[in-house]
């Protein structure tokens, strides 16, 4: 239920960037708030599938890896979207952070994938 509401989320998004924004923001804090959009859906898939994947194995790895996809897009995406929204580079500083998370939930979901069904 969270991926959908985050695909969701992720498509008002990027129709607020390609609509809203496009005349307000000059290109290169367009294509960052892009860039936010586009891991924002990559990643509310991803919890999509974490979260079938839990109901299967519900071991616990599919689950961090759900929370470090939820994490991620907050830190990821939301750094994003703040940045080309204000401007304020320092937004910048927490992006990185947020792609740790990204990296960390995908290792999760490989743990929870590669472990074989009792």
């Amino acid at each position: 239920m969270i991926g959908a509401v985050s695909a969701a989320l992720a498509v008002i998004a990027g129709a607020f960037g390609a609509h809203a924004l496009r005349a307000r923001l000059d290109t290169a804090l367009l294509a960052v708030f892009e860039t936010g959009a586009r891991y924002h859906m990559y990643h509310a898939l991803a919890l999509v599938a974490a979260g079938l994947v839990a109901e299967r194995r519900p071991d616990g790895a599919a689950g961090a890896a759900g929370g470090l996809f939820l994490a991620g897009t907050v830190l990821f995406s939301g750094s994003l979207y703040a940045l080309a929204l204000s401007g304020v580079r320092a937004f910048g500083a927490v992006t990185p952070i947020g792609g740790l998370c990204f990296i960390g939930g995908w290792i999760a979901l490989a743990v929870a994938l590669a472990r074989r069904e009792r």
